[in-house]
């Protein structure tokens, strides 16, 4: 518990947010997606921002849409998402079970003990675990798109955003979600895959010792060491509807935290001031330059 309290008071919770992308809050209609960032037990706040994007895209274009700042990792770019908000940054330790020590530098796919679960849904229905990757599966529109942050947690109790899926005002009203087309190849980068992934909920499989259910015995038919098969879906008139709103946690929009833009500035030292400051710096070098030869031609005629 008291590594738990060192992060969430390690760093603030979000870092900077784009603010000419996307707008703080849910969306307010069946236009766009609402995405959620739970940030859980690296502690701080939950923002939910809304994509107006009226065309489907990608949940990786959702969440980049909305104004959050991603990395990806080195071996899969950002069809693997690292870190989201700068978190975590690779100065904090997280007490990963085994790995009381551990940072994530984004290098590889993070351990299945610490890494950011994917969840979808469509308006009013609950949560639902992604089998597919951030790549590989489009938006719903009008719908939400989460991100929790899961820690030395499995397949069966990673953690649900705390925020329900449920757009103002339109509480009581059934759920309908679309059904999804199923993948069709295994490249993380691919709009379509083979089959759903399970693990990790990005659609990438974790390090050899660090899957989920890696130390269980292999089911019936299944090989040792490899993933376990994903759950099947049921039906969209088979989903369970979103949770009570009034439970949800304290959130924000992301509209007090920085602008990237003023971030950049800010660590870069440059401000508003500068580009006028630099051209009155040029203007006074050319006067100086004008008058030193002025007078040296004034000298040579005399």
């Amino acid at each position: 518990m008291a590594a738990l309290f060192l992060i969430a008071a390690a760093s603030p919770s979000a870092h900077a947010i784009d603010q000419g992308k996307g707008h703080p809050g849910f969306c307010k209609d069946g236009t766009g997606v609402t995405v959620v960032v739970d940030f859980q037990q690296l502690g701080g706040t939950t923002i939910v921002r809304c994509n107006p994007q009226p065309t489907r895209d990608t949940g990786l274009d959702a969440l980049k849409g909305a104004g959050f700042q991603i990395a990806g990792v080195q071996r899969w770019g950002e069809s693997f998402v690292c870190r989201i908000e700068n978190r975590p940054s690779a100065t904090e330790q997280l007490p990963v079970a085994g790995r009381e020590q551990y940072r994530e530098m984004c290098v590889d796919t993070p351990p299945s003990g610490a890494y950011w679960s994917y969840w979808q849904a469509s308006n009013n229905c609950a949560w639902d675990y992604s089998q597919w990757g951030v790549k590989n599966r489009d938006f719903i529109p009008g719908g939400f798109e989460g991100w929790s942050f899961s820690l030395n947690a499995t397949t069966a109790n990673n953690p649900v955003p705390r925020i329900a899926a449920v757009r103002p005002g339109t509480e009581g009203q059934p759920c309908l979600p679309p059904e999804e087309a199923k993948p069709s190849t295994g490249d993380p980068a691919e709009r379509q895959g083979q089959r759903p992934q399970a693990g990790n909920g990005q659609g990438q499989e974790p390090p050899a010792g660090e899957r989920p259910g890696a130390d269980e015995p292999p089911a019936a038919g299944q090989s040792a060491g490899a993933l376990p098969p994903p759950k099947p879906r049921p039906s969209a008139s088979a989903r369970p509807k979103a949770n009570d709103p009034s439970g949800n946690v304290a959130f924000t929009g992301g509209e007090n935290a920085e602008d990237v833009t003023a971030m950049l500035d800010r660590e870069s030292g440059a401000s508003g001031w500068a580009p006028w400051a630099a051209g009155a710096a040029v203007l006074m070098l050319c006067v100086a330059g004008f008058l030193v030869a002025r007078r040296r031609k004034r000298a040579q005629g005399t």
